[in-house]
């Protein structure tokens, strides 16, 4: 019997971090779990460059490499992590296409492989807190989550448990600490910034909290610093759904993972409740239909919402689970684009020690906790470093020579750079449809997306600068450059919120375990329930999320209430 033919109690859509995190949970309880994958099995061994130098690479790893290459990804060499080591992780543009507004334009990055953006993600993990999940009732704006933050913190501890995550305890209410393994180190340009700032400002900077081992777990070693980590990771020291909790999965003998599986959509019964789902197979481009008793969507916000779009029927004339109509709608994606860079002359010559350190260090939120901010709504984060400059900076020394090289090896200067991430208001009018036009590579409807940010994110990214910029004075910085360009939406790979969650299903498609309101045996785990968010990066709540959510969904099909 063919995996087609039979019949699973859980067909999983998307093999990522949830839809690997969701296999693992859900076999691991005693159900038989099919995982539809849209691209390839990657082989470590051949798919993984992080240990090739420039000089191995055809093109001595030239931004793309073709110009053949170049003109098939125009949108996926925007991801500042797709070069010619890693484009082959990326989608081909011209065969994943959708459309946007000329004066509307969206990013949108992707990666199709057993994986997904797990192999690629730069694995920074945060909480949110109570000033995420209840904004609402802080300042008026949109909606409050369907839960609070001591709900879902078990469901954090259980992922970070598992997955591994570094990090230190701080203590902040709009961070909150989780089961950390040891931090890496500061530099000592990051621990001269982290001085300042607090005795200044009183603000907070602490490494950034990453899924990246510090010590063995799982049986995964811990990284051994060998630096690109956008390359994949053979060891596995990095979380990925291949290198953990697929593995987890496949060792419980009852998933089947069926790759190169283009879904189109979910189809329903007689009652409207989900039968089966459908897709196209990438290479030999026939028709297919996977059966299972309850279907889940992991396959990325925009994704799994094109799905549920494309599943119309006579039950569900406008797509699965919209009976609300908010299903594409509240798009949001991390604003960026605010920030400064500078170097620190008190540290000229002062080594670096902490190696080829795959980490950088994260400012928390301080806008809108204690005191009202008189021009914008919520909140940022700041991500960035310091480090010494090896040889970037011999254009500027004069010079030839022994003479020469012993100036660019003695007087290496210190650069500090943060950027800030901040949130996206949720609106109606940031959405996505269906293309009533075009078609992908398979034949199946592409989105049209229309997306932008506002004038809270605008101002919110003029303060992202000067706030930036005073603290690099703060600790010392010169030749400071300012940052206030805002980005595209998209490109900071954070879009969330198409299919939100809500105890209302008039205004929402999911309730709070990620069940859409209209349909009992549909579940959606990726980022598409988030009602607002936040400022944090989003992985680590999807992956709580999911796991609370796979717990729900692991009673109600024992009870056989789906």
């Amino acid at each position: 019997m063919s995996a087609q033919d039979e019949r699973y109690d859980v067909v999983i859509v998307g093999s990522g971090a949830t839809g690997g995190w969701a296999a693992k949970q859900l076999t691991e309880a005693g159900l038989r779990v099919a995982v539809l994958e849209a691209g390839r099995k990657l082989d470590p061994e051949q798919d993984f460059n992080e240990h090739k130098r420039s000089f191995e690479m055809p093109f001595r790893g030239r931004r793309l490499g073709t110009r053949e290459q170049q003109a098939r990804q125009p949108v996926q060499s925007l991801c500042y992590q797709c070069d010619e080591y890693t484009n082959h992780l990326f989608v081909d543009d011209t065969e994943h296409p959708y459309t946007t507004p000329a004066d509307r334009p969206f990013h949108w990055i992707r990666g199709r492989h057993v994986g997904g953006r797990s192999i690629m993600w730069a694995r920074q993990t945060y909480r949110l807190s109570d000033y995420d999940f209840k904004a609402t009732s802080r300042d008026g704006f949109g909606a409050d989550w369907p839960l609070d933050y001591a709900t879902i913190a078990p469901y954090y501890d259980q992922v970070e448990r598992f997955i591994g995550v570094s990090g230190q305890a701080e203590g902040l209410p709009q961070l909150p600490d989780g089961a950390f393994l040891p931090p890496m180190r500061l530099t000592c340009g990051e621990e001269l910034l982290k001085s300042a700032i607090r005795e200044k400002f009183g603000r907070a900077l602490t490494i950034g909290r990453c899924a990246i081992l510090t010590k063995d777990l799982n049986g995964r070693p811990k990284c051994h610093y060998c630096g690109p980590c956008s390359r994949g990771c053979r060891t596995g020291s990095y979380y990925s759904s291949p290198s953990s909790s697929l593995p987890a999965a496949e060792a419980t003998g009852r998933l089947t993972l069926i790759p190169n599986a283009v879904v189109s959509h979910v189809e329903v019964d007689d009652a409207g409740k989900c039968r089966s789902v459908y897709y196209v197979d990438r290479i030999t481009r026939q028709h297919r239909e996977v059966f299972g008793s309850v279907v889940v969507l992991c396959a990325s916000t925009l994704e799994s919402t094109r799905i549920m779009l494309n599943s119309n029927s006579d039950q569900h004339p406008t797509g699965i689970a919209n009976s609300s109509g908010v299903l594409g709608h509240y798009l949001m994606d991390h604003v960026m684009g605010g920030g400064a860079a500078g170097v620190l002359p008190v540290l000229k010559n002062t080594p670096d020690t902490r190696g080829t350190r795959p980490n950088g260090i994260y400012i928390p939120r301080f806008r809108n906790i204690t005191d009202r901010h008189s021009k914008f709504l919520r909140g940022y984060g700041y991500q960035g470093n310091a480090s010494v400059v090896k040889w970037g900076h011999a254009m500027n020394v004069e010079g030839f020579g022994e003479s020469f090289k012993n100036e660019v090896k003695d007087n290496r200067p210190w650069t500090i750079s943060i950027g800030g991430f901040g949130e996206h208001l949720p609106q109606y009018d940031n959405f996505c449809e269906l293309d009533k036009v075009h078609t992908d590579a398979w034949g199946i409807p592409i989105l049209h997306i229309s997306a932008a940010y506002g004038d809270n994110e605008q101002k919110m990214v003029d303060d992202m600068a000067d706030a930036a910029e005073e603290m690099l004075h703060a600790a010392g910085a010169e030749d400071i450059e300012v940052r206030r360009d805002i980005s595209v939406p998209g490109l900071a790979i954070h879009e969330v919120g198409t299919a939100r969650m809500g105890d209302d299903p008039g205004s929402s498609v999911l309730n709070t375990w990620e069940q859409a309101h209209d349909v009992s045996n549909l579940f959606v785990m990726d980022g598409s329930g988030y009602p607002s968010s936040a400022c944090q990066n989003p992985t680590i709540t999807f992956m709580a999320l999911a796991t609370r959510a796979c717990e729900y969904l692991v009673e109600e099909f024992k009870a056989a209430r789906l």
